[in-house]
């Protein structure tokens, strides 16, 4: 016996690092021509540093045979999960649906365009896994960033950033990048206070988190803009704007 536990610990690497189960979450709203790639790819970037994830399309109500891709994903790899909407609830409520139905010990919310290069994915799931931040986010606006996007879209998010972070007292440069990790229970417990169901769900969720104590780490990373777009510059950024002044006054009364 004393021999085994001798071989077992000359065997074991010391610096071996604990295995820790992610869950890859992408939401997705008529996203059919992007499906397949974005889920073999990002396997492809968690092959390298984990064999326990797992994919989660979090299909919400589409109309574009997204739904259809999705089962067939879910029976073709026994790592993608299709969890179906029947009518559009919006992001952050697909988010939170699915984040309760989770396994992984971290959540990572990522977008279907894959917009973020996934090299910086091992290094999103290590700062909340290994690190000891309880979320951690790209960021298209640090000085280290590099970004591709046109001027009007540019603009557009610095504004919005500014704005939150005075406003709302953010620390974060960026609050809307489609990257983004959260460890488990923290996440879970923060859903319960978020109001937001659509885009404004990230800002939400980050501003609470801040004000809780809870650690951000945000990370600067290579991000290009999509071929197609469902964000309305004019709409989304009137409502975002609205939301924001919305939250200022809740958070002003709690």
């Amino acid at each position: 016996m004393a021999l085994k536990l001798v071989l077992c610990l000359m065997t074991t690497p010391k610096n071996a690092e604990k295995t820790v189960q992610v869950s890859v979450i992408f939401p997705a709203y008529n996203e059919v021509d992007y499906l397949e790639n974005a889920v073999e790819k990002t396997a492809a970037a968690l092959d390298i540093f984990t064999k326990s994830y797992e994919i989660i399309i979090a299909e919400d109500g589409s109309t574009d045979g997204t739904p259809e891709c999705s089962e067939e994903l879910a029976k073709k790899y026994p790592f993608v999960k299709h969890i179906h909407g029947e009518e559009r609830l919006g992001r952050g409520a697909a988010l939170n649906n699915s984040f309760r139905q989770s396994r992984g010990e971290v959540l990572v919310d990522m977008d279907l365009d894959l917009a973020t290069d996934l090299k910086y994915l091992k290094p999103l799931v290590d700062a909340v896994a290994l690190e000891g931040y309880e979320f951690a986010t790209g960021s298209r606006l640090m000085p280290e960033s590099k970004v591709e996007r046109t001027l009007r879209r540019s603009i557009s998010s610095k504004s919005y950033n500014f704005l939150v972070r005075h406003m709302l007292g953010s620390k974060l440069k960026d609050h809307q990048c489609g990257f983004k990790a959260f460890k488990r229970e923290c996440a879970l417990e923060m859903i319960n206070e978020v109001a937001a169901r659509h885009w404004f769900w990230d800002t939400e969720i980050f501003v609470r988190a801040q004000r809780k104590g809870y650690r951000i780490k945000e990370i600067p990373v290579e991000w290009t803009s999509g071929h197609r777009t469902k964000v309305n510059i004019l709409k989304d950024s009137y409502n975002m704007g609205a939301q924001v002044f919305k939250l200022w006054w809740q958070l002003k009364k709690e």
